[in-house]
């Protein structure tokens, strides 16, 4: 955050140095134009820039952060006013006396007779130069006030930004980690009911446990994994999720035999897959969940359909509430507006459709 708003200020001196010096060199220009250089004349004009100058640098280094942003607007006002007078009699004072003693630059002849420079400007009528420094003071205090408050604005959106994608990564990493660890307790329990009853399908179920604590402690801390990977562990998930259910949970899973060799973000879908067995299953009731992925040469499509109960009915609104807010938040913050998620709320199936960039 320090670097940023450190990184901020440079771009916005930067951008003031750029602007005066696009400004400063207008009279150069101007007098160039003319066919010759009065240096005098550039000097004169440079002058009077300082002055606005002056007053652009105490608006947005002084007067806006420590009186405006602060709401103290009387002061603001008052002393924003005393320093424009100041420059405005500063003008009217200075330039005429300035002008008539720096002469035209001509060589006078041996009699001492200066000519007249027919370029030099007549000076102006005081209160000319009084309106004419006013209406530039007033248009250089607003330029000021308004990029100073847009650099602020800009700024400000940048941190709240950040901000927010700091949130949705600690809601990620949530995400990543919302295997519930009954789901450990009750996996533990059904294995060891196996153990005298098929000692094989136990070994079996203690292997894919230890596949998925694997991929819990080590793999889900990347922030990329192997889509194989991936899909071992689906596999080890579902196969643990069909020891706790009894045989009226008809459980599909689709998934190509040829897999891209291809990385995702870890542990993408298990929050939609174990939202399916939470709220898919009934036990009186014949129940399914059905898995499918699908390949293409640029995306990868995720398919999730569980069964729908009336009893469960008032589960499915937790699903689709706060659940599912931080299923988009989080698929926001990886692949920011290039994802595509759809669900289908029917009457007796829930359904998700996911699909991402590969």
């Amino acid at each position: 955050m320090k670097a940023l708003s450190l990184n901020s200020r440079k771009i916005e001196i930067l951008f003031y140095v750029l602007l005066w010096m696009l400004v400063f060199s207008v009279p150069f220009f101007s007098e160039r134009g003319s066919g010759h250089l009065n240096w005098n004349n550039i000097a004169g004009h440079w002058l009077n820039l300082c002055g606005y100058l002056i007053v652009f640098l105490a608006n947005v280094y002084i007067l806006v952060p420590h009186l405006l942003l602060k709401k103290r607007y009387l002061n603001y006002f008052v002393l924003t006013t005393v320093l424009i007078f100041l420059v405005i009699a500063v003008n009217i004072i200075i330039p005429p006396a300035f002008l008539q003693n720096a002469g035209s630059g001509m060589d006078a002849t041996p009699d001492g007779f200066r000519p007249p420079d027919l370029n030099s400007p007549n000076p102006k009528p005081p209160f000319m130069v009084f309106f004419d420094t006013l209406i530039i003071c007033i248009l250089t205090v607003g330029a000021g006030t308004t990029i100073k408050l847009m650099a602020k604005w800009l700024n400000e959106e940048r941190l709240r930004k950040d901000a927010e994608k700091e949130q949705l990564k600690t809601n990620l990493a949530l995400l990543r980690h919302q295997v519930s660890p009954h789901f450990f307790m009750n996996t533990l329990n059904n294995i060891h009911s196996l153990i005298e009853i098929d000692s094989e399908k136990a070994q079996d179920a203690v292997a894919r446990l230890s596949t998925l604590m694997r991929y819990l402690l080590y793999d889900s801390a990347q922030s990329t994994i192997e889509l194989k990977k991936e899909i071992e562990f689906i596999n080890s998930f579902i196969s643990l999720m069909q020891l706790r259910h009894s045989d009226e949970v008809e459980v599909t899973v689709v998934i190509p035999e040829q897999v891209p060799d291809t990385k995702i973000p870890p542990m993408l879908f298990i929050s939609l897959l174990e939202n399916a067995f939470k709220h898919g299953v009934s036990y009186p009731q014949k129940s399914y969940i059905y898995f499918e992925l699908q390949f293409s040469s640029t995306f990868l499509t995720c398919i999730i359909k569980n069964s729908k109960h009336k009893i469960a009915a008032n589960y499915q609104g937790e699903y689709s509430g706060i659940g599912l807010d931080n299923i988009k938040d989080s698929l926001k913050l990886l692949y920011e507006d290039n994802f595509h998620l759809n669900i289908q709320d029917k009457e007796n199936e829930f359904e998700v459709d996911l699909k991402i960039p590969i």
